[in-house]
This record gives C-alpha cells, sequence and structure tokens, in this order.
C-alpha cells in the first residue's frame, strides 16, 4: 500500500501561495474551462510564474478577453484562448489536431453541473458525463503524444459530490432510472477520478503522471442551477484563490513531481471510505472506494474508447 501524501499546505491557501518563487517559463499548459472561476485562477497563477498558458473555452470572445485581462495582470504576453466544446468530439479533435509541441500541463477543469433536464449528447451521453469526463477524455488521449515529450502531468478536477453516486455503467444515460441531475453530476464527477487513476496505470511508463481533486466549495458561476453554495457551512466555503490551491499544487509543485493515481483535496491526499461520511468536512476528506478501483477505471477505459472510436468513423 503507497502511503498517503501531506502537505504542508492548508484548505485557506491560495493558488498564490502554491508558486510562490517558481520559474514557470518555457512550461506550456492548457486549462479548460479557463475563462472564469477556478479555472481563470489556475491560468492567472501559472502565467505569473512565467508559464505559457493556452484557456480552451466553449465562448472564444469571452477567453480572448479573459486570456489579455491576464496577460496584463501578470505581465505574460504568452497567454491565448482557443476554442474547445466538450461536448463535440469534432471539436476537441480540431484543438488536439491545432496544438504543436510539448505540453507540460494538462488540467481538466471545464465542468457543469446539475444540469436540470435530461439532455444527450450529439454522440448520446447524457451531458454531464459527456463534458466533464468523456470530452476531457478525448481531449487528454489526443493529447498524449504531448504530454510524454515533457513528463506531462494530468490534472482532473472533481468533487466530493463523487460520494454520492459510481459510475452506473449499466444506467449512465438515466434511460431507465428517473433522471436526478445531482447524481448525474457526482456519477461524472467519479467518472473523473477513474479517468486519472486510469491515464495514470497507462501512461505512467511515459513519464506522465494524472491526479485527481475536490477544489470545495466555491461561488462560481457552476452553482447556478443548485442556489450556490448555500448547503455548505461558511466555515467551509473558499475563494476563488483559495479552492484553485489543489489544481496549482498538482499542476506546479516540485513536490508533487512522479506523483500520479492519487485524489486530493485542501492541498492534502484523501483518506478513502467505503461509505459517504455523514459529516461535511468528512464529506470533503474523503475519496469513494469504488472512484479509485482499477477494474472500474478500466470497464470506464474501454467504454471510453469505443465511443470516441465510434464518433471518428
Amino acid at each position: 500500500m503507497t502511503r498517503r501524501i501531506f502537505t504542508p499546505y492548508e484548505p485557506t491557501t491560495t493558488a498564490g501561495e502554491i508558486v510562490r518563487g517558481l520559474d514557470l517559463t518555457g512550461r506550456r499548459a492548457l486549462i479548460t474551462g479557463g475563462a472564469s472561476g477556478i479555472g481563470r485562477e489556475t491560468s492567472r497563477a501559472l502565467a505569473g510564474c512565467g508559464a505559457d498558458v493556452t484557456i480552451a473555452v466553449r465562448n472564444l470572445d469571452q477567453g480572448t478577453e479573459v486570456a489579455a485581462q491576464i496577460a496584463a495582470e501578470t505581465h505574460n504576453p504568452w497567454v491565448r484562448a482557443v476554442h474547445v466544446d466538450l461536448t463535440d468530439l469534432g471539436s476537441v479533435h480540431a484543438l488536439v489536431t491545432s496544438w504543436d509541441g510539448p505540453l507540460h500541463v494538462l488540467v481538466n477543469n471545464a465542468g457543469v453541473m446539475a444540469l436540470p433536464q435530461r439532455d444527450l449528447s450529439a454522440l448520446g451521453f447524457e451531458q454531464q458525463f459527456m463534458a466533464n469526463f468523456l470530452g476531457h477524455f478525448a481531449l487528454a488521449n489526443g493529447l498524449r503524444p504531448a504530454l510524454a515529450q515533457e513528463s506531462g502531468r494530468i490534472v482532473s478536477v472533481s468533487s466530493s459530490a463523487h460520494l454520492f453516486s459510481p459510475v452506473v455503467f449499466d444506467d449512465i444515460n438515466f434511460d431507465f432510472r428517473p433522471y436526478d441531475p445531482r447524481l448525474a453530476y457526482a456519477q461524472s464527477k467519479t467518472a473523473v477520478v477513474l479517468f486519472a487513476m486510469g491515464a495514470h496505470q497507462r501512461w505512467s511508463r511515459d513519464a506522465i503522471t494524472s491526479n485527481a481533486l475536490n477544489p470545495g466549495a466555491i461561488a462560481t458561476p457552476l452553482q447556478r442551477h443548485v442556489g450556490g453554495t448555500l448547503a455548505t457551512p461558511p466555515d467551509l466555503q473558499k475563494t476563488v484563490e483559495q479552492g484553485a490551491s489543489t489544481s496549482i499544487l498538482l499542476a506546479a509543485s516540485p513536490a508533487l513531481d512522479g506523483v500520479g493515481g492519487r485524489y486530493f483535496n485542501d492541498n492534502q491526499e484523501a483518506e478513502t471510505v467505503d461509505s459517504r461520511p455523514a459529516d461535511v468536512q468528512d464529506l470533503n476528506n474523503a475519496v469513494a472506494r469504488y472512484a479509485l478501483d482499477s477494474r472500474n477505471a478500466d470497464r470506464l477505459w474501454g467504454m471510453a474508447e469505443r465511443a470516441v472510436a465510434a464518433a471518428a468513423t
């Protein structure tokens, strides 16, 4: 059994504090959903250390504006925006084929939460599963050669919501179950963790590391369908700067060199649990065993490979 990782950082540590003193000049990072919320702060923190930052967004006009703002704030001209729609694998493929050269950091940050009505993507998958997991799966697989050039890191943003549902392989799209927005979100975030585990198992031989994280409760546009962060006690809520810190830890900290196949929150590796904790604090410090299970990761990986292959034909 591997030893659980602890760091000197706290839940209130900010992204800026994680990267203080780091020089990321010459390193290239791609952040999905980098125009708002913790994605914007993740992009800003990396750019502030000199990294070459690409923000991948659905709304290119907004992304271009935010990229210019970050460039001005950080005095770093190497910040740009590109278009991607993670629910459209043709769009994902276009981004992959346009990428040239190495990629040091891929942050799978973009996501949707608790869509009020069941909606299927053109590929036939429930939209939260499609955007949060499958689109990122296709993106990471397409960029694997670029990541392998420079011992790249993959950082996948999950949620403590994963503790409310495993991936229900026999009914991913709620064809048989009544659609539940929160369970659909929970399932998609479990899939995100399983992807991180599967990627590390398969790609560590290329010196690619892959980890997942829970950023915590942060008031961002992501929560627009669930009333914000009202369900979380005020003392457990975070600022955007604090919420981005675990993403930055996994993306840039030398302390995580060579570390993969783990799930973090509050800048620490989470405790693996066999049942969902009742206390909110414990909920935010736990990862479900089913989300780390290699058999589940293999099953999900095979299903996703088949879906991506079918979309390409």
